[in-house]
This record gives structure tokens, sequence and C-alpha cells, in this order.
């Protein structure tokens, strides 16, 4: 049975909605993603029914909503086939690549190799960086095939000893390439590093299991999940978060603190100092319900039968640039219009009700790998339907007649 979105767009109220006296269509999912009622009544319930700070108090409203936030990390360590002590919680997957590379940086040096590529968000670069400014490590580039493909060969010609980090997307949010999580996990081994995975992306369009992935570290979004935002996971290996030092002071991250002396809480508590994400939690915890509730590989087969069909549609169109081809590739369409700016062409679309990204998509290296400045983006999720494909299809070749 195929998978019914027009039926899932009752979940999303705001897809009901006009723009420009146009119905919505929202594509734009990469960059956030829209919310199910399931979402909103849950983070809705929590506050008019059972709020309080978590881990703090004994009374029952404090009691209920510690519950409800520890039962959304354990929704997500069975969403993702982990333990809940390899679960923290974050305000975002940026944050999360920032913990990681802060707490691993206390240990790494001068002349230390960190691999990472071409396709990164920037979540996934900056944090690196600094590790180059302050401590002088050195940052290798993997470079992206012509069809926006990894190359494979070029990333094992440079792990070598020096080589202390590798730190990829799992999904590439411009291109949407899938990598081969588990195989270039298990060569960055061979050569003796860790490996996290930005997994923002890939979490949304496939299931994740990281005991079959073998990563060290793997990061994600909630809003990309269809979850709120101000919130993220960081997935870590017990034996891996048991190394890093504690990224933020304060509450709940401590065992004991005296004058002189200062003792830390094991992971995952160490490294949620204050007061956390609570509601943002209980939301994610909430869209992974959802999320777990649906036939994936149905999910999965419907977002790719759309970009298919738009890419048949838009197949001899000489105005057009597609930005990566890569096989098995992800719902993503990155394009440019010959002889208009991305943010133009984003304008116009928005005209139609149709609301795309426009932009460096947080990927500057890519961009400037492929020759543009920017690059509008139309990213497919599950509430999309067949005829939402052509209202983009239809409203992008009127677009292109501005220009031509």
């Amino acid at each position: 049975m195929a998978f019914d979105a027009e039926a899932i767009r009752a979940d999303f109220p705001i897809l009901a909605r006009q723009v420009n006296g146009k119905p919505l269509v929202y594509l734009d999912s990469a960059a956030s993603a829209q919310k199910p009622y399931a979402v909103i009544r849950a983070m809705t319930h929590a506050m008019e029914h059972s709020y309080a700070n978590v881990h703090r108090g004994l009374h029952t409203l404090a009691n209920e909503t510690t519950d409800a936030y520890e039962g959304a990390r354990n929704k997500v360590a069975a969403f993702i086939n982990a333990a809940a002590t390899e679960i923290v919680f974050t305000k975002g997957a940026t944050e999360a690549v920032n913990l990681v590379a802060a707490g691993l940086g206390a240990r790494l040096q001068a002349g230390d190799e960190i691999v990472i590529s071409q396709m990164e968000h920037h979540a996934n670069i900056v944090p690196w960086h600094f590790l180059r400014e302050k401590l002088g490590v050195v940052l290798k580039w993997v470079p992206v095939t012509d069809d926006g493909r990894l190359d494979v060969a070029a990333y094992q010609d440079l792990l070598g000893p020096r080589t202390k980090v590798v730190a990829l997307s799992h999904m590439s949010n411009v291109l949407g390439t899938v990598n081969d999580a588990k195989a270039l996990a298990r060569m960055a081994h061979d050569a003796g590093a860790l490996v996290l995975f930005d997994g923002c992306q890939a979490i949304v369009h496939q299931p994740v299991d990281v005991q079959d992935l073998g990563c060290d570290f793997y990061v994600f979004s909630g809003h990309k999940l269809y979850g709120p935002t101000g919130i993220g996971i960081l997935y870590g290996k017990a034996e891996a978060l048991a190394g890093l030092p504690p990224y933020q002071g304060g509450g709940e991250m401590i065992g004991i603190v005296s004058q002189d002396v200062i003792t830390y809480a094991d992971p995952p508590h160490r490294f949620e100092a204050g007061t956390p994400p609570i509601l943002e939690a209980i939301g994610l915890g909430a869209a992974i319900d959802f999320m777990t509730a649906l036939d994936r590989t149905e999910v999965a087969e419907h977002e790719h039968a759309l970009y298919a069909h738009v890419r048949e549609r838009l197949a001899g169109a000489n105005w057009l640039r597609v930005i990566g081809d890569a096989p098995g590739k992800g719902a993503i369409l990155s394009f440019t219009v010959d002889g208009a700016h991305a943010h133009d062409v984003a304008q116009i679309l928005d005209r139609y009700g149709i609301a795309v990204r426009a932009g460096t998509h947080c990927a500057e290296p890519l961009m400037r790998r492929f020759g543009v400045t920017s690059s509008a983006r139309a990213s497919f999720a599950l509430y999309n339907t067949l005829e939402e494909a052509d209202a983009f299809v239809d409203a992008l070749t009127k677009t292109q007649a501005f220009f031509a």
C-alpha cells in the first residue's frame, strides 16, 4: 500500500494556510520541518498539566516532568539503537558538535589531523577550525566528485598515523548525497581515529542504527525531525563520552561541589549543565513516536518518487543546473537558474506560495567546489504531494521566464 501523504497532511495544521493567495507548498524541510499535532499537543499538555523543573524536586509535578523528560531520552535511544546513558540532550546539533570538539581538544596537540569533507555544513566545520586556530591541529579535506559523491579513494589516502578525528556528514544538506557511513567509520577506526557523523538529514529519511554504523559520535537536531527547535542529540559510545571532560559548568552536571573540590556526574548528565530544554525534549519524544508509527520505507519511497517526478518534468530544461546527482541520493534538489540569483528565484517562487531555501545553505566550501556563490534548494518531506511537486515545477518554469 502506497504512503498516503494527503492523510498525513491533516496532522500538520500549518499546511492548511495560504501564502500570497496560493496554497502553501512547503519545500524547505531540510532547513526545518513543520510540526505535527502530536508534538504541539505534547508540549502544550506538559505546560498545562505537569510542568516543573527536572531532577530537582520530589513533588508530583517535578516527578511527572522528570519521567516525561527521561522518557524522551529512552525514546531517542530506542530510535537509534543506543543505551539511554549514551544520549545527551543539547540545544541543537551545532552544540553537540561543539561539545565533542571542545572535549577532544583537551587531548589533541599541534600536528594532529582532523578529516572533514567539502560537503560539510558549517556546524561540522567551524568547531574543528577552532581547534586549528587554538592548538595547531591540521584539517584534511575530503574532495567531492562532480556528481556530488564523497571521493572515497581520496578519503582513504588522507587517513594516516596522525589522524585523530574524522567528522563527516551522513547525508549532505545540499547535495542529498547519502554517504556509506559504516564503511567510512570502519576505515577511520582502522587508522585509529574517532568518528563523528552529522546525521541531521539522514535521521529524517532513513533508519539509523548507531551500533551497526560503529561510529563513536552521532549528532542530529530535533527541528528537522518534525520536532521543536532548541533540542539536539549527541549520541556517544559509553567509553567515548566517559573520555570527555564537562563542556559547561553549573547545576546537574556535578557530583560534589565544595570550596576546594568539584567532582562531576557520569554521562549523560555530565554534559547537561543547568535547566535543560525540558519541553523541547518532551516534544522531540512525541516526534519520535510520530515517526516510529510510520512505515519508514514507504515514506522514503514517497519522498524519492516526488524528487524523481520533478527531475523528469525538468529534463531538458537547459536553463537549469542541478547540483548533486549521486546515486541513491535523498530527495533534495539544489539548483541554479541561468541569469538569476538564487535569492530572486526564491522570492518569485514565494509569490506562487512555494517555499524553498536560497543561499549558501551553510556550506560555503561546497558552493566554491561547484563554482557558485549560492543556489536554491527544494527539499521534499513526507507531507509533500505529487500536486505540490507539479506546482513547484510550474512555478519554477514561470520564474525562469522572468530572466529569459
